[in-house]
């Protein structure tokens, strides 16, 4: 119980996870053993979220349920997570979510196995986010949160859904590379470590990318040709429908 109580956090984290690699080794033909095990196993952090939301004292301040592990110490970066009255409502919500999405999602008759890995590989992405009280830890959730998504779109989507899913990729990764960009400088200007760089500098480099003033960037040129050629070619195909 003890265990269990320190650990809540971290048990409802990455019990989709763990979920989902067991769902990798059923035989992908019983679809029907897979649907029920990706939905039990769905429970599991629910109920978790359960006891962590009639646990949770909101007369506290600050953070609740905290773990904290050394992870990355060059940067003073760690598994560092937690919970505040916000986070703990998302979590609940998130955890109540995903079974029922995969309710709905039950008629589902292709690629089910992959489908289910998926979605749980989603959820411990999301809970990631809300949890991580480190900022490189929140990145990382944010970066393994999108992966399942652009997959689950392409390949499960409806009209368009290549389009779509290739237009969330590169606006995701877009605004992933402006949220690092962003917390370069913020991580200098706070720890200022040696292996940083320069916070004044940092902070120049990052407001002309964002703003973007920065020319001597061929991958977001590139980027936004191929996006710009994606659009014409759907624009095409809708006028021929």
């Amino acid at each position: 119980m003890e265990f269990l109580q320190s650990h809540l956090l971290s048990l409802i984290l990455f019990s989709p996870a763990v979920g989902a690699l067991l769902i990798l080794v059923l035989p992908k033909e019983k679809t029907a053993w897979i649907r029920w095990a990706a939905f039990l196993i769905s429970l599991i952090p629910f109920g978790l979220s359960l006891w962590l939301w009639a646990a949770y004292d909101p007369s506290q301040p600050g953070y609740q349920f905290v773990e904290q592990a050394a992870w990355y110490p060059t940067v003073r970066s760690s598994y560092h997570v937690g919970v505040d009255g916000i986070s703990v409502s998302m979590v609940l919500l998130t955890t109540l979510l995903t079974p029922l999405s995969l309710l709905i999602s039950w008629s589902i008759a292709e690629n089910v196995r992959s489908y289910m890995v998926l979605f749980l590989l989603l959820e411990t992405g999301m809970l990631g986010v809300f949890l991580a009280l480190d900022l490189l830890l929140f990145f990382v959730f944010w970066e393994v949160g999108l992966v399942p998504m652009y997959f689950l779109i392409n390949q499960w989507g409806s009209a368009n859904r290549a389009y779509a899913s290739f237009k969330f990729l590169i606006y995701t990764m877009a605004g992933s590379l402006g949220l690092l960009l962003a917390s370069a400088p913020a991580a200098a200007q706070f720890f200022g470590t040696d292996e940083l760089p320069d916070p004044e500098k940092a902070f120049r480099i990052s407001a002309r990318a964002l703003d973007g003033r920065m020319v001597d960037a061929p991958i977001v040129r590139q980027a936004m040709r191929v996006l710009s050629q994606a659009e014409r070619i759907a624009g095409r195909r809708g006028g021929l429908s």
